[in-house]
């Protein structure tokens, strides 16, 4: 075998799949079709939310620093909140929002501040771009292999393998991922089922030149008889105006067409009503609300990450904090069975984990362009009373656990209410926090004075115990598993069960070595 694990696709997705995969061992080559980082990446048209779970994700692997710096905007933890909140001298706040549903937005100060024990780490926005950057250079310091520019045009599976052929020759690994988008190669050669509903929107978004931009009201979604636009936000210093239009006419014949300026602008004086004229269109993209998700991730040694696995509107900023879901649930475990050290039948239980969550947010994200395109009186005053509701605290800090990713979970084997849950970022008596043992995409041990270490000694080579207690927890014995991707599947207080331990261990992380 050339390689373990070929993806095919490098971008956030991708990306992150090969510097997982990597940690766990596997020799990864990334295939990318496009040599060059397309300009509807960068800036204020690439700008991606980056939500609770992919935060959650990155702190462990010591990549939100970086993330945090290349921002477009971001918001800090608890403790830095109030300042960047905090009211002017005329005693108004400013009006930050945390996020939308179907374009109304929800003020960061109609939220409830976290609870006892809720952990906030940040979220914002970050182009494509600055995270495909920061993501590649982390992949090849852990030894991917990269090959740009070049592009898979075909596979053949056998029992031991796949043959994966590109324009610059063939090459050989145990098993291939497409993380190759929404109209995935990988998936349409595989022939992954791939259900789900026709698109009813055409969105476009574009740098332009305007003549008469005043004509058009800036800041967030103006809605109309014929769609919605807005025009700037997250602007790209003092460079030309964003304008993004969404209209419900169903996507065009041709997606691939470039937009052009008459395009652009024939958009937006239908959905303003005004005669605004596009001169130039520097950079612009088109997109559809097309739903669809794949019946089931893997297929013998293919499986799909990612938009390659579903694909939705982009309504919430949901898409890539999917991938990055996606990924972080499948590298360790890919590795792990590429490796030999566990079984092919871990694997089913990235569809098995992912796929009810997927599910969720393209209802979600359908309901939003429900509510988006429906016009009249009647759904005027729906609209209405959900910016009513979205106005509370009880319903924008629900809107924004759900969108944000707050509740996601896994339901795994056992009975305790904190297996499947992501685990906190515990402050522990030796001055360090338990995040910082998750940098090796190890699964982590907690064990306080139970001898649960001697039980995980035969995984040794996978598993990294800490003995430092948390300092928010009672002067009793303690101890969880957690698996690479952050997620508790054992706990015990007190008297440690060994037997589940040792299930847990092998569940997870295979036979011992």
């Amino acid at each position: 075998m050339d390689y373990d694990v070929v993806v095919a696709g490098a971008g956030p997705v991708g990306l992150l799949l090969a510097c997982e995969l990597r940690l766990g061992g596997a020799r990864v080559l990334v295939l990318e079709r496009e040599a060059d980082t397309p300009p509807s990446r960068f800036g204020s048209m690439g700008a991606r939310a980056v939500n609770t779970p992919s935060v959650h994700t990155l702190h462990l692997r010591g990549l939100l620093p970086a993330v945090e710096k290349a921002a477009i905007m971001w918001i800090g933890a608890t403790s830095e909140a109030p300042a960047e909140f905090a009211a002017g001298e005329s005693g108004e706040r400013p009006e930050i929002f945390a996020g939308h549903f179907a374009g109304i937005g929800i003020r960061v100060d109609r939220l409830k501040p976290p609870g006892p024990g809720e952990e906030f780490l940040g979220a914002g926005v970050i182009s494509q771009a600055d995270l495909e950057a920061i993501l590649s250079e982390r992949a090849s310091a852990l030894g991917a292999q990269m090959r740009r520019g070049v592009a898979l045009t075909g596979f053949d599976t056998d029992a031991e393998g796949v043959t994966v052929h590109t324009g610059n020759g063939d090459v050989r690994a145990a098993w291939l991922v497409g993380a190759d988008g929404g109209r995935s190669t990988v998936r349409a050669l595989a022939g992954f089922d791939f259900p789900g509903v026709d698109p009813v929107f055409t969105g476009r978004q574009a740098v332009v030149d305007l003549d008469a931009p005043e004509k058009l009201i800036a800041g967030g979604w103006q809605q109309g008889e014929n769609g919605s636009y807005t025009l700037g936000g997250w602007a790209d210093g003092d460079g030309p105006p964003r304008v993004h239009t969404v209209e419900y006419d169903a996507a065009p014949a041709d997606r691939k067409a470039p937009v052009t300026a008459e395009e652009m602008q024939a958009s937006l004086r239908r959905v303003s009503g005004t005669d605004v004229r596009v001169t130039h269109v520097y950079v612009a993209t088109r997109y559809a609300d097309t739903t669809r998700q794949a019946a089931t991730y893997r297929r013998d040694r293919v499986l799909l990450c990612g938009d390659a696995a579903h694909v939705h509107s982009p309504a919430g900023g949901q898409g890539m904090n999917l991938g990055i879901g996606d990924a972080v649930n499948l590298g360790w475990k890919l590795a792990l069975v590429a490796r030999g050290a566990a079984p092919d039948s871990l694997l089913d239980t990235y569809t098995a984990e992912r796929h009810p969550i997927g599910a969720w947010v393209q209802r979600w994200s359908m309901a939003q362009t429900a509510l988006s395109a429906a016009q009249g009186p009647r759904a005027d005053a729906l609209r209405d009373v959900m910016a009513d509701l979205l106005d509370t605290p009880d319903g924008a800090t629900h809107v924004v656990s759900m969108i944000s990713g707050d509740w996601q979970l896994y339901d795994l084997p056992g009975d305790h209410p904190l297996i499947g849950r992501r685990v906190p970022d515990l402050p522990l008596d030796d001055g360090t926090t338990l995040a910082g043992r998750f940098r090796d995409g190890r699964a982590v041990l907690l064990d306080v004075d139970t001898g649960a270490a001697a039980v995980a000694e035969a995984w040794g080579d996978r598993v990294t115990v800490v003995t430092a207690r948390p300092t928010a927890f009672p002067d009793q014995p303690m101890a969880a598993l957690v698996r690479p991707d952050g997620h508790i599947v054992w706990v015990a207080f007190g008297e440690t069960d060994t037997d589940g331990l040792r299930t847990a261990l092998t569940t997870w992380l295979g036979t011992p070595a």
